[in-house]
């Protein structure tokens, strides 16, 4: 696991605000010259730490007028029934986001539909046909208060 230093969370964190910032900018921001700079990315890329660079949508605005969490819990929990869910649950286009949980639900995901209608034929259409899902319980999201995926080093 490669450790960050403070030279690392500059980095990420101008490249979290804009990733498409050119190398040689980047560089004079940070006060390191062009290679150094370019051999720290790509050495933050080698370890996983800089997943890929994406561009971020506005759900809404692109037409997506339905955002719901779904918590779900499966029947049985061997790991050849966990791996199958999530095969299959995170196969979903509709599925922005599985995550597994402890406490009362097994997973919750995050799912988009362009209206209620969209939602609720998924719903009833995918999920409540994965084998092994005992319950599962939607929230639709009224309004979104925050939504950042910068992490702040």
């Amino acid at each position: 696991m490669k450790t960050l230093d403070s030279t690392d969370h500059k980095i990420l964190n101008f490249l979290q605000e804009d990733s498409t910032v050119s190398v040689k900018d980047l560089a004079e921001k940070i006060g390191l010259s062009f290679t150094a700079t370019y051999e720290r990315i790509k050495s933050l890329k080698h370890h996983g730490i800089i997943r890929k660079n994406v561009v971020l949508i506005d759900a809404e605005l692109a037409g997506f007028e339905i955002m719901a969490y779904c918590n779900i819990v499966l029947k049985e929990q061997s790991n050849n029934k966990l791996q199958e869910f999530e095969r299959k649950i995170k196969s979903e286009p509709q599925v922005l986001e599985v995550v597994s949980l402890s406490g009362q639900y097994d997973y919750m995901i995050k799912v988009v539909a362009k209206n209620i209608k969209e939602y609720n034929n998924f719903m009833t259409t995918v999920v409540a046909n994965i084998p092994n899902i005992g319950q599962y319980h939607s929230n639709i999201v009224l309004s979104v208060i925050k939504n950042d995926t910068k992490f702040t080093f």
